[in-house]
C-alpha cells in the first residue's frame, strides 16, 4: 500500500520541509508515502481521483482519533489490499462541505486550529508512528 499526502499550497517554511522529509524517509522501508502540493482543493481532489483507494479529509470537524486508531485504519485498509490511501490537507479556508461529503474519512488532528503547514508535519509524523506500531518497532510509547 502506498500512502500520499496531498497539500494546498508550498511547504514553505525550510524547516518544516526538512521535518518532512525525515519522517517521509524513516517510512521509506515501512509504510512509503509520498507528499504532493497542489494549487487548490479542486487540485488536490483531481490528484486524489487518480488514485485508487480510499480519500481522507483532514478537517477540524472530523474524527479526533489516536495513534493506535491511526494505525487499526492503515492496517484495515493494507487487509483490504487497498492499493494506494489519499490524505488531502486544504488550504487556510478548508475543504467545502460537498468536499467532506466526498470523502471517505474525515480525521481532525486536534480540536486547536492548526495551520496546513503544521498539519502537513504532524501528519507526517503520524504516518511514520503508526508505521512503527504496525511493525512492532519501539518508537511508540503509550
Amino acid at each position: 500500500m502506498r500512502l500520499a499526502i496531498i497539500a494546498v499550497g508550498k511547504l514553505k517554511e525550510r524547516g518544516l520541509a526538512e521535518l518532512c522529509d525525515e519522517y517521509q524517509k524513516r517510512c521509506r522501508t515501512l509504510l512509503p508515502f509520498d507528499r504532493f502540493e497542489a494549487k487548490d482543493e479542486a487540485a488536490a481532489w483531481e490528484r486524489a481521483d487518480k488514485l485508487p483507494g480510499p480519500t481522507v479529509v483532514l478537517d477540524e470537524r472530523g474524527e479526533q482519533i489516536d495513534s493506535p486508531t491511526l494505525a487499526a485504519w492503515l492496517r484495515g485498509w493494507q487487509a483490504r489490499a487497498e492499493r494506494n490511501v489519499a490524505f488531502l490537507i486544504g488550504g487556510a479556508d478548508g475543504f467545502s462541505d460537498g468536499d467532506r461529503d466526498r470523502a471517505d474519512r474525515l480525521l481532525g488532528l486536534s480540536r486547536l486550529t492548526l495551520p496546513h503547514r503544521f498539519a502537513q508535519v504532524l501528519l507526517c509524523e503520524q504516518i511514520y508512528r503508526a508505521a512503527t506500531l504496525l511493525t512492532g518497532h519501539p518508537y511508540h510509547r503509550a
